[in-house]
């Protein structure tokens, strides 16, 4: 890992007391990001963290305008911080990709119990409050967020259906690159951004859809972009490849075909420079793959290797450190909820008022409980923001298939046990016809690894 000067909440004395300098004003660091879209990169990503702690644990005081009580916290405390903090630095530089590129990418969590960090973020770009109104880009509309999180009768602590740009619940581990790769075929202009979590990895499902790459057509497909995020633990305990080294995983994931790129860090400064070059790099890798497949000699069948990032940060980046002793940050401690009893413990009740307002939420949002404006300008507009995109809502983009009529390929049968016939022949007939049917739609496929 990089020797790291950074910036680390502490969960007995805070470094981010009132008045501490930002870790993006400790120097400059070497990357594509000017100083001031580095800090307000920065400071976006705080405000989806302090989003994300807000839905685990408030039912009131959303921007902490009082001191925390007791009866602001919520009785029960269901939600995953532990990757959350990653899910969503990935998401706000997808969203400079965007902008800079014009670029129509979706993206899809394979954590999808880092449900809040998902939903942080389309609530920032504005998506969610479009389609939900009464969960206002206001103080009370961020409350309403919060109380509706992991709630009866609100919304779960997964990402899932009622989520804006989700086809990706990730509650059963494992099925995040099928459903990328899926989404990418026959869409040529989609990039689909998928996380794959280092505990899913370790799935049986996952493993096998690394192969899925062999089936990408850059002539006529999209770009699947995977992001294995490394935070070093699932629920319990350690994960295989977290404990890896880089030569060995780059060595797996070379073998299924992928050029391997490694982002590593616990300085947030440091990362957001290292993450923003790696991502440029392989945005241009996969549009060169294309241009070449597109522009190129049409018999030329080689496969290219796509480019795949290890993105390696701790486990609940910037939430307490350790609590009553053992660590959490970095540990498995801090898959879930890093402090659960903090209705009942006023250290612990202390300690989460002190976690909170490191983020700073007095700087990140305005009077009217807004995100301020020169931080709300980094997110993408129109369907350009990925909680909006219309492949990944509810059908916008789909087609009716031209299905011939089942009944013309039954088999005759004037009695009992006396012709002979295959079904799947006849299966396979409906489907050749089908194929036929739709070809100039180029919106049905058959799939079988």
């Amino acid at each position: 890992m990089k020797e790291s000067t950074a910036y680390h909440f502490d969960a007995t004395i805070s470094s981010a007391v009132e008045g501490a300098p930002s870790p993006v004003e400790e120097g400059p660091v070497e990357g594509p990001l000017s100083v001031d879209l580095l800090d307000r990169m920065h400071r976006y990503w705080q405000a989806a963290n302090y989003l994300t702690v807000g839905q685990i644990y408030l039912k009131d005081n959303p921007l902490l305008r009082e001191p925390l009580d007791r009866s602001h916290i919520k009785p029960r405390l269901l939600g995953h911080w532990g990757t959350s903090p990653g899910l969503s630095l990935i998401y706000i530089h997808l969203n400079r990709l965007i902008r800079e590129h014009d670029l129509d990418a979706i993206y899809l969590a394979g954590p999808g119990h880092g449900g809040p960090a998902v939903l942080a973020n389309v609530y920032l770009e504005g998506t969610y409050s479009e389609i939900y109104p009464e969960v206002s880009l206001d103080a009370s509309g961020m409350q309403r967020l919060f109380r509706r999180f992991s709630t009866p009768g609100g919304v779960p602590s997964h990402v899932s259906v009622p989520t804006p740009g989700s086809i990706h619940e990730g509650g059963e581990l494992g099925y995040v690159l099928t459903h990328a790769f899926g989404a990418a075929f026959d869409n040529p202009d989609l990039l689909v951004a998928v996380v794959v979590g280092d505990g899913e990895a370790e799935t049986g499902p996952l493993e096998g859809s690394w192969k899925s790459m062999s089936f990408l057509n850059p002539a006529r497909d999209g770009a699947v972009l995977p992001i294995l995020h490394l935070n070093g633990y699932k629920i319990s305990g350690p994960t295989v490849l977290g404990r890896a080294s880089d030569e060995e995983v780059r060595k797996l994931l070379e073998g299924h075909g992928y050029e391997v790129h490694f982002v590593e860090g616990d300085d947030p400064a440091y990362v957001h420079q290292a993450f923003a070059a790696t991502l440029d790099r392989c945005y241009e890798r996969i549009r060169a793959i294309q241009r070449e497949a597109r522009e190129g000699d049409p018999g030329d069948s080689g496969r290219p290797r796509w480019p795949a990032i290890v993105l390696r940060t701790p486990k609940g980046w910037t939430g307490p450190n350790e609590v009553n002793g053992p660590p959490v940050t970095g540990t498995f401690r801090s898959h879930q909820v890093p402090l659960s009893g903090v209705r009942s413990d006023p250290e612990l009740l202390a300690l989460l008022e002190d976690w909170m307002r490191s983020y700073h939420p007095e700087e990140l949002f305005d009077e009217e409980g807004r995100l301020v404006e020169e931080l709300s300008a980094l997110a993408p507009e129109g369907e350009r923001r990925m909680g909006s995109n219309p492949h990944a809502n509810g059908g916008r983009v789909l087609k009716d298939l031209d299905l011939p009529d089942f009944r013309y390929y039954a088999a005759e049968v004037p009695a009992p046990a006396t012709v002979r016939h295959e079904s799947t022949r006849r299966l396979g007939e409906m489907l050749r016809d089908t194929f036929t049917l739709n070809s100039a739609a180029a919106n049905f496929r058959l799939f079988c690894p």
